[in-house]
């Protein structure tokens, strides 16, 4: 020991001014030392878990033509029939996930047959529910869109489904919805195609200010989320002659797409693109500069015509081996050995089933009309899922 070294002993406190700590007050320092260093340790913590829960689990991908998850070949090695698999995203119209009508009058034409009420938060949270069982037969995509889809299956009419307001303001209880599908989706590695704007809805912006401000805000809200399995759509069926705004419509469309790709984080952007009415070949003005390319196959009985549209999309101007994905078909017959569904397979291209309640069926059919019962549990969505999981493996 250092004899030069200050020594306090007890007689100190009593010589000076100081007054020797009791016994409680000596036997407090450790004790509170021991607390302050649990509550560090749980900040420590709490502070990891919100680091960790902010990283993206599911990152989407396009590399030569193939959708790519975390680095991997969708269906990674999968062949069905002698017919490649990996690289393809097998989905759904699933787009009322976040349904609302914020007209009272038409409100009630939508609600569940055993409480005679609609309940958005329900709609949502049965959506969610039923998303790892989707999964489990080898679905890793599905459709969303911020406007919907017709709730009735085909037509439109006075009711209000829209995130944005008129100005193109997002709506909050809307994001809510929206954010419990996204970390859903992210957490079982599962792919959304994200629309923004339906043509049965974007009456219900003001002008093109609103459009391109509604474009932008969206955009930014996925980037301050961190979300990297979301592809865009900018609007579902781009050609469909019911849009009152011309930027959304086949000529302008192009510039949305432009607008959303421009947009940046940390070096990342979106991958983007928009769809056209069943049948319809898409134009070289989006087909130059989408990173993937949306087909639709209502209307297209014939499935040999699914084939044919899909070479026909190859030949447009501009094509530049972008994937090739039917996010839209009303076409079932899964029993059978030819159907859209396996010839856009043979093509290559990926699939996506769309199936609404018909007149005078039950609760259990459809995915696009309200309410929804977001399970399998109808023989067409039993039909399709099954069929899905003979195709993929499922997963």
């Amino acid at each position: 020991m250092n004899p030069g070294a200050a020594r306090h002993t007890v007689a100190d406190y009593h010589q000076g001014n100081e007054k020797e700590p009791s016994y409680k007050e000596q036997k407090r320092i450790p004790i509170l030392s021991q607390k302050i260093m649990k509550h560090l340790i749980t900040v420590f913590i709490l502070l990891l878990t919100t680091i960790v829960m902010a990283q993206p689990r599911t990152i989407v991908d396009i590399k030569d033509g193939q959708f790519y998850i975390n680095g991997r070949l969708t269906y990674e090695g999968r062949t069905w029939e002698g017919h490649k698999i990996e690289g393809l995203l097998m989905n759904s119209r699933m787009v009322q996930g976040i349904f609302d009508d914020l007209n009272p009058e038409t409100r009630s034409k939508f609600v569940y047959p055993d409480t005679q009420k609609w309940d958005p938060d329900r709609n949502t949270d049965e959506f969610v529910a039923a998303m790892p069982l989707w999964r489990s037969y080898g679905l890793n995509s599905f459709t969303l869109n911020l406007q919907g889809g017709s709730p009735t299956g085909y037509g439109n009419s006075s009711w209000v489904n829209s995130a944005f307001d008129k100005k193109g303001n997002l709506r909050k209880d809307y994001l809510k919805r929206l954010e419990r599908i996204l970390d859903k989706a992210d957490e079982l590695h599962m792919v959304v195609m994200l629309g923004y704007f339906y043509f049965g809805q974007d009456q219900n912006l003001t002008d093109e200010k609103a459009i391109l401000n509604a474009v932008d805000n969206a955009t930014d809200w996925i980037f301050k989320k961190g979300y990297r399995n979301v592809l865009i759509e900018v609007n579902n069926e781009c050609n469909i002659k019911a849009y009152d705004h011309e930027i959304l419509k086949p000529g302008r469309v192009s510039e949305l797409i432009e607008r959303v790709k421009r947009k940046q984080k940390d070096g990342y952007r979106l991958l983007v693109s928009t769809s056209y009415g069943g049948g319809a070949v898409p134009q070289p003005n989006v087909v130059r500069i989408a990173d993937y390319v949306l087909l639709h196959g209502n209307g297209i009985k014939d499935p040999a015509k699914i084939t044919e549209l899909v070479k026909k999309t190859r030949d447009v101007e501009g094509y530049y081996g972008q994937p090739i994905v039917f996010n839209e078909d009303d076409h079932f017959d899964f029993d059978k050995a030819e159907n859209n569904f396996v010839n856009a397979v043979k093509a290559n291209a990926s699939w996506g089933y769309f199936d609404y309640r018909m007149k005078d069926e039950g609760f259990a059919e459809g995915y696009q009309s309200i309410p929804a019962d977001w399970g399998i549990n109808s023989e067409r969505k039993r039909g399709f899922f099954n069929k899905l999981k003979e195709i993929t493996g499922g997963l």
